[in-house]
């Protein structure tokens, strides 16, 4: 779904988003309440660039909106692959956009993730995935890295990790694998306006993510490690 199509099926009319190269950001209203609205379009690479403008856009919700809640639109490939944007680190600036959010959330703002159309890598981690909670479009696209690309890691046979994906929804891509495994918490079907009407009254603040993987059967020891390392953290 393209950000033109979605945007009226989350508000209506009551939008007041504008695109700036590959930035969306500007407001919006559900039930009279004013939202943030702060996202990237076209599988945008998340580049220095886009980086820092969606910081600014958090930070200046921030500062000139006290506890205004966030919603963060997600549609990326992931980022950007040059050798200008490593040199310069961009890692640190994926941090800082990280850092940004986690500042909103500490601030009291709900900060709320959608992925509409493309998650891919490190452009996915530091936005959806960092929010109180990430949901999806069921058509939405998810993956960390293609299986070729895998193997080439991991030094696994490519076959071999096609057969784990089978049955294992961390080896998959896909929506319906990560709502196994608590990185997205729900799809969003039917009347959107509803969905993140219930998202923004009910979403968790704190990160519950190896709990639903556990109980949907897609991260079975997550929780239970993550857990143990708490109650013994001079052993871990």
């Amino acid at each position: 779904m393209i950000w033109t199509d979605l945007l009226p099926g989350l508000f209506g009319e009551h939008h007041q988003v504008s695109r700036e190269g590959e930035l969306l950001r500007g407001t919006a209203q559900l039930d009279g309440r004013t939202l943030a609205v702060v996202g990237t379009t076209d599988h945008a690479a998340i580049g220095i660039e886009l980086a820092l403008a969606q910081a600014r856009a958090v930070l200046d919700t921030v500062r000139d909106h006290p506890g205004r809640p966030i919603l963060l639109l997600v549609d990326t490939q992931g980022q950007r692959l040059r050798r200008r944007d490593e040199l310069l680190g961009i890692n640190r600036y994926m941090a800082h956009l990280g850092l940004c959010i986690e500042l909103a959330r500490q601030r009291g703002h709900r900060v709320i993730g959608l992925v509409y159309d493309q998650a891919l890598s490190g452009g996915f981690i530091t936005s959806g995935l960092i929010a109180d909670a990430c949901y999806a479009l069921p058509e939405a696209e998810i993956r960390v890295m293609r299986l070729p690309a895998m193997a080439r890691v991991t030094k696994i046979d490519e076959a071999r990790l096609a057969a784990l994906a089978e049955s294992n929804p961390v080896f998959a891509p896909g929506v319906e694998n990560y709502v196994a495994m608590g990185g997205v918490r729900a799809l969003w079907r039917g009347d959107l306006a509803a969905q993140l009407r219930e998202a923004l009254a009910q979403a968790p603040i704190t990160d519950e993510r190896a709990r639903d993987g556990a109980e949907r059967g897609g991260r079975r020891l997550a929780a239970e490690v993550a857990q143990r390392v708490a109650q013994h953290p001079a052993q871990a």
